[in-house]
């Protein structure tokens, strides 16, 4: 029998200028983002994921401690626990980027992972944070991640987890390949200007590279006050041999849906021996400080 997995991915704008009060915007984000989930789960959408700090605006163009306000714990935060309740309800993989404090003073931009019974299978830290013009503050945010690179053997297949900045990081990108992934979700926030040349070119080349799935994402609209720049969407699905086989647009919030083969993965595999050939023993030089 073919694997074929129904997946999708949410873009959307923010509901509230970045001058208002976080836990405003957050309640706000949540419940649009809730109605999004219903149309995805009215669509038979088997896993979703939303896309980077998707409660909030990018609040990292500024640098404000008012931001941290909105931080929570993983899985025990409220959150966690509602997505919980609506992947158990809609039987559906939910991955669910968030603001996590693990104690106060120490936060991470944070992907949590639910299976189709609701049941929360584990987060994913994001690891490498930029801090680089035009208003990419993240570091005055976040530590690095902790925990490696896992996947997460869902009721759909196993998953992997990269989140934005990652994606401009290969090795990263292998070594989800290598722990098993199948499909791999990027969750976004990027602007035009600065990285739209690359959107379609580098997670294309992960996918060829390691032979899996990728769902990137990216949020849409101009976020007052910083107007950093335009988040240009076009998220998208990719196959294993680096095509794009659904894109969202430009500027709409929307839901993207493609139907994943997961048994492509294994043709192209048996094509491109790229895991046989690799030399390990001769990479030591790329993990040098």
């Amino acid at each position: 029998m073919p694997r074929i997995v129904k997946a999708g991915l949410i873009q959307a704008s923010t509901t509230h200028s970045g001058s208002e009060e976080p836990t405003v915007i957050r309640d706000a984000m949540i419940e649009k983002h809730v109605a999004m989930i219903e149309k995805a789960a009215a669509q038979g959408v088997q896993v979703l994921c939303l896309q980077e700090l998707f409660y909030g605006p990018y609040f990292c163009a500024e640098q404000e401690i008012r931001w941290y306000e909105i931080t929570e714990q993983i899985p025990d935060g409220p959150t966690t626990q509602l997505m919980c309740e609506l992947a158990a309800k809609h039987q559906m993989v939910l991955i669910i980027p968030i603001y996590e404090v693990e104690v106060e003073g120490i936060y991470y931009n944070t992907a949590a992972v639910i299976d189709a019974d609701g049941t929360y299978l584990g987060k994913y830290r994001k690891n490498h944070i930029p801090h680089c013009h035009p208003g990419f503050w993240e570091k005055f945010y976040f530590r690095p991640g902790n925990l490696g690179y896992p996947v997460f053997r869902t009721k759909v297949g196993t998953i992997g987890v990269y989140i934005c900045y990652d994606r401009h990081f290969p090795e990263g990108a292998r070594a989800l390949a290598l722990n098993g992934a199948e499909i791999v979700f990027n969750p976004s926030a990027t602007v035009a200007g600065l990285s739209e040349y690359l959107w379609k070119l580098e997670q294309p080349a992960h996918c060829v590279a390691n032979g899996y799935f990728i769902g990137a994402i990216n949020r849409v609209g101009t976020e007052a006050p910083w107007g950093i720049g335009e988040f240009y969407g076009q998220s998208y699905f990719c196959n294993p041999k680096g095509q794009l086989i659904a894109e969202g647009s430009r500027d709409q919030d929307e839901l993207i849906v493609a139907d994943l083969d997961l048994d492509e993965i294994r043709e192209v595999r048996d094509t491109w021996q790229f895991f046989r050939d690799r030399r390990p023993d001769s990479y030591g030089d790329l993990v040098k400080p």
